[in-house]
């Protein structure tokens, strides 16, 4: 299906809307709570409600009101499609994050620009204006100012956003559906180490009083020893933040580090020769070592499958007391609900949740004899690979819908899709 090309026009976006239009807070007094919307609120969509006063406001942020559309700018908040419609607003106005764009439609659907910046067509334009380094990288608003769009008549608006509502929250269901599914296997993945580190899987083993409250009760030949006590080696690499460079020594941050893996592709950063060897001098990381992150986010463990890389801020190297504790044992019982529940009972701050090293002599570990250990890590690695692989299956049926809903946005609003047919 294609639409007629006489109803559509290609003109500039500035024509249909205003960029940072004016906001009257005449009315407004200091202590009245306007809707406060810093990054991290403004989703795909729509965006979670929060209030300021509005003596918070000034200059460095962005106010709008009723009815603009907000999007990220910012790299990969504009990537991921961060974008919402300001509505419901406490006192219809709101103030947030310089890093939005604030965008009032004068004479198109709002509900059609707001698919319209969803689409590939503007994406790749809004990406290649970008200028910046790193995660600092911005569209440029003169991107916005000189961008020209495809631009069908107000009815033929009215039905591709009334199209793109139905369908996208079909789409929607369906991926709500399967990511609930993934949160489901994710939690039994979760269960599975837990009980396999605290309880093992013989069910008929005799069990002891743990001593400890929120552990309650272990296998009787099991042992409750102090964490520092099971380490040959802990290595803390907070401290000086390491200089980035574009090629050089790959720099493991606590964003590669996930639940139970890591992921290169997360973060890219690298650092210099000479950063290298001076990380190295507080340790020097082997295959094999545990590492952990201590904020940002908190409690995410991994195990290190290579050695030529450097370890960044807010991440801890463990390597666990062969005699003791061996370190996939290690890994899985960090990953643990008893043991993330010890390091979130420890972990203070208001903004970020972070653990201090000093804290760490207050947590636990439940040890098995080494030989069960090593029984148990196959075990557990069997069970939780059959898990894996459903999540991993589910996630691409996830990514498949998206691209589908992308596609399906990106289509309709440059008028390959003649709406009139469906409507």
């Amino acid at each position: 299906m294609t639409s007629t090309s006489f109803e559509w026009k290609t003109i500039p976006l500035r024509h249909v809307c205003h960029l940072y239009p004016y906001i009257d807070f005449r009315g407004i007094s200091e202590d009245d709570e306007l809707t406060f919307l810093p990054m991290d609120r403004v989703k795909n969509g729509y965006f979670i409600p929060n209030t300021d006063k509005f003596s918070k406001y000034s200059s460095s942020y962005n106010a709008f009101e009723e009815g603009d559309i907000l999007l990220a700018k910012v790299t990969p908040c504009f990537e991921n499609g961060n974008i919402a419609i300001a509505e419901h607003l406490e006192l219809g106005k709101g103030f947030g994050s310089s890093e939005i764009f604030v965008i009032r439609p004068t004479k198109a659907h709002r509900k059609f620009l707001f698919y319209y910046f969803q689409s590939s067509a503007f994406k790749q334009e809004g990406v290649a204006s970008m200028t910046g380094a790193g995660g600092l990288k911005r569209v440029s608003p003169e991107m916005l100012r000189q961008h020209h769009l495809p631009f069908p008549s107000q009815e033929t608006q009215r039905l591709v956003a009334n199209f793109l509502d139905n369908e996208t929250a079909r789409i929607d269901a369906l991926i709500e559906k399967k990511q609930r599914l993934i949160e489901l296997l994710k939690e039994k993945r979760q269960a599975v180490i837990t009980q396999a580190v605290t309880k093992g899987l013989d069910p008929s083993v005799p069990m002891k009083d743990s001593g400890v409250e929120w552990l309650g009760e272990v296998p009787e030949h099991w042992s409750v020893i102090p964490f520092r006590k099971c380490m040959s080696s802990i290595v803390d690499y907070r401290g000086r933040t390491p200089e980035k460079v574009d090629d050089g020594v790959f720099l493991l941050t606590a964003r590669n580090i996930g639940e139970g893996c890591i992921n290169y592709d997360a973060s890219q950063e690298y650092t210099t020769e000479e950063d290298y060897r001076e990380i190295l001098k507080r340790g020097v990381p082997k295959v094999g070592d545990v590492v952990f992150t201590t904020e940002a986010p908190l409690g995410h463990v991994a195990s290190l499958d290579r050695d030529d890389i450097a370890i960044a801020q807010r991440v801890i190297k463990f390597n666990g007391n062969e005699d003791i504790v061996d370190n996939q044992f290690l890994m899985y019982s960090m990953l643990s609900n008893y043991f993330q529940s010890q390091i979130y009972s420890y972990a203070t701050g208001s903004t970020a949740l972070g653990l201090k090293a000093e804290r760490m002599v207050y947590l636990r570990l439940v040890i098995p004899p080494i030989e069960e250990q090593r029984k148990l890590i196959e075990l557990v690695k069997k069970s939780i690979r059959a898990i894996d692989a459903l999540i991993a299956k589910t996630e691409n049926s996830v990514n498949l819908l998206l691209e589908h809903r992308s596609a399906l946005i990106t289509a309709t609003v440059t008028g390959q899709i003649d709406v009139r047919d469906v409507a």
